[in-house]
């Protein structure tokens, strides 16, 4: 009855206006997020225990506080309401599990000759573009289609200025070479003006400018000229021809179809811009609710979907939705135009819906499907390391250097739905690779496990040393932030790629933080390093083995895999970093541009030290003042205004 008492002390000043209500248990996390017409009216009904259900009851049972936002409009709060639950996740609410972001088609307009690419994050001004595309596959297809057919170039700016003869794009016809002034700015501009149409629908007025283009071509002798405008013409259609489904007659539309099954939901996504088919996506919304209606979960999920992708105006939409007049308005009022929601029954646009619901079963199918091996192989691993019950989180931990240089320790996660991707976490290492005197000593060999994977880095590099700093900073912050360890945080199982070593370092930090009761255990390979042979050492136990085609051991190594491939990727771009990093960087005020404008004038970081106050002066874009700082960062102490360049 508290969180009753809860709720009524915080219905005595709650307005009758529209707004979004926020449930938090004692911790001050959500546990729902909700919208009203009139938050009044709405929020009394959770004083009404016996009308709830045995969900709302337990929601009820563990709220501590409320929070309420008042809003102009009904279709305000909807929005809000869905910005709040992507952001904060309540355990009570639908909830759509996506942190991919959608990758766009971008042509660049700050520039003579236009560039075309890839592109992910914010949008920026002088660009245009085209989007979203369900894939990065989906989009890399459309970019080589325009490139075959237009003939754009997908180079960066620093590229395309310091080309002296066409690239390999221009020999296999995918790029019209404008770096070298194979074409003039002005058909290159015709060029981008007919790849906007493409993109925007307008392909048959595109290709029938080609033909006639082609024919005046042939009729003046210019044979290369028309099979080159053949060849694009040809890629037209193909393009046209490539897609599964399209709609004819419909620019910008989102088919959207829901399917259910053993109380999961799937739904299916296909983006078409421009009548054409940018790819498709499955979603996998969250809910407690077994018996949730195909309707409300389609309701919820189209407000979280649209919360950070601009609605096209059309959605068709494979269940009719009885609050479609509010998400219509809510989206058309995130859009500035009008959005309609359609449910069709018949025609071509019933056969895009069902085709999208065909892939909705079958994208849920394989994945309560790859969920049912999923336990079975959890439950194996619960079994060979007596853990007390499967394990929902399992961590995984690798280190990455060489000889000591760049190194990174990784944590990755994996759980009954797979790899957690959102969960991993790099460790620059912050003390160094070198061995220090704590750092424990290998365990002595064991006959039961001939080379059993003890890995003292050589050449400076101290893996012992490196495992216990990113474990103390990994469980140290752990306890600070969750020191009840009630939080979902925690791993059930921990996982070290190496052998007695690598664990009797972990094993002693969790020994001074207080957390001996975790699992942990060191995944070490066999002689040869041969796949198929690891020992598993834990605390307490003696080595072992499993059989070579034992599905746990398979799965043991996919995961011990997947944090090497991390480590690896992570040290590699670490070392990029540092590699391309220049001395110029440490200079105060100098960024990319000033950088670019030195590194032209003076060639190298090398001649810029080298270089003499006057120079520096003279150099295009360097005022006397960052030419000051420049030499004054070289030369401290030096007379700058006196000096001349520094004798050889």
């Amino acid at each position: 009855m508290e969180g009753v008492a809860v709720i009524e002390a915080a219905l005595a000043t709650m307005p009758f206006s529209p707004g979004v209500y926020r449930m938090l248990d004692a911790k001050g996390e959500a546990l729902y997020v909700g919208k009203a017409r009139s938050l009044k009216k709405r929020v009394v009904a959770y004083t009404q225990l016996a009308r709830l259900p045995e969900r709302l009851r337990r929601m009820v049972h563990a709220t501590r506080r409320m929070e309420i936002i008042t809003t102009g409009s009904e279709a305000e709060a909807l929005l809000l309401e869905a910005n709040l639950i992507k952001k904060l996740r309540p355990r009570f609410n639908i909830v759509l599990r996506d942190d991919k972001s959608y990758p766009w088609l971008v042509i660049t307009e700050d520039h003579p000759y236009p560039q075309i690419a890839k592109h992910r994050g914010e949008k920026r001004k002088g660009a245009s573009y085209w989007g979203p595309f369900a894939s990065a596959w989906a989009v890399d297809q459309t970019l080589t289609a325009l490139q075959k057919v237009f003939l754009l170039r997908s180079c960066r700016d620093t590229v395309f200025d310091s080309r002296d003869r066409p690239c390999l794009l221009h020999q296999i016809k995918r790029c019209s070479a404008p770096c070298v002034g194979r074409i003039s700015e002005a058909d290159y501009g015709a060029l981008v003006k007919d790849s906007k149409k493409f993109l925007s629908g307008e392909t048959p007025s595109v290709q029938k400018a080609l033909a006639v283009e082609m024919e005046q071509a042939a009729a003046n002798l210019e044979f290369e000229r028309a099979a080159a405008l053949r060849d694009r013409i040809r890629g037209l259609t193909h393009v046209q021809g490539q897609n599964a489904i399209n709609l004819d007659g419909v620019g910008d539309a989102d088919v959207i179809a829901l399917h259910q099954i053993a109380g999961q939901s799937c739904v299916q996504v296909f983006f078409f811009r421009g009548g054409r088919n940018n790819g498709n996506r499955s979603f996998f919304p969250s809910h407690l609710k077994d018996d949730a209606a195909p309707e409300e979960v389609l309701s919820a999920f189209l407000a979280q979907l649209y919360d950070d992708l601009p609605p096209p105006p059309l959605l068709l939409l494979s269940h009719a939705l009885p609050d479609a007049g509010l998400i219509a308005e809510a989206l058309a009022l995130k859009a500035g135009r009008r959005v309609e929601l359609h449910a069709p029954q018949r025609g071509e646009k019933r056969v895009a819906v069902e085709h999208a619901a065909t892939n909705a079963r079958e994208a849920l199918e394989r994945r309560l499907a790859e969920g049912t091996a999923q336990r079975a192989l959890l439950e194996g691993v619960a079994q060979l390391f007596d853990l007390p019950e499967t394990p929902r989180r399992i961590e995984i931990y690798d280190n990455s250097h060489i000889q000591g240089s760049h190194a990174y320790g990784v944590m990755v996660v994996a759980g009954p739905e797979g790899f957690l991707k959102a969960a991993y976490r790099k460790y620059a290492i912050q003390g160094g690779a070198a061995p220090t005197p704590a750092s424990p000593a290998p365990a002595p060999a064991r006959p039961a496990a001939p080379g059993g994977g003890d890995r003292t880095a050589s050449g400076g590099g101290d893996d012992f040393a490196m495992m216990r700093e990113v474990f103390e900073r990994r469980f140290g912050r752990a306890l600070k932030e969750d020191p009840e360890r009630q939080g979902e945080g925690w791993p059930d199982l921990v996982l070290i790629d190496g052998g007695a070593g690598q664990l009797s370092a972990a094993r002693a930090v969790m020994a001074e933080l207080g957390l001996e009761d975790l699992a942990l255990v060191a995944v070490a390979k066999g002689p040869d390093r041969d796949a198929g042979r690891e020992w598993f050492h834990r605390e307490g136990h003696p080595p072992l083995q499993l059989p070579p085609r034992d599905p746990v051991l398979y799965y043991l190594q996919r995961l011990r895999d997947e944090a090497h491939r991390f480590a690896i990727t992570t040290h590699r771009a670490g070392r990029s970093k540092a590699i391309t990093r220049s001395e110029l960087d440490e200079i105060p005020g100098v960024g990319s541009a000033i950088k670019r404008r030195l590194l032209n004038h003076f060639g190298s970081a090398r001649g810029v030290r080298q270089a003499g106050l006057e120079d520096l002066q003279n150099c295009p874009g360097i005022g006397p003042a960052m030419a000051t700082r420049i030499h004054e960062h070289f030369h401290p102490g030096a007379a700058g205004a006196n000096l001349g360049k520094p004798p050889r």
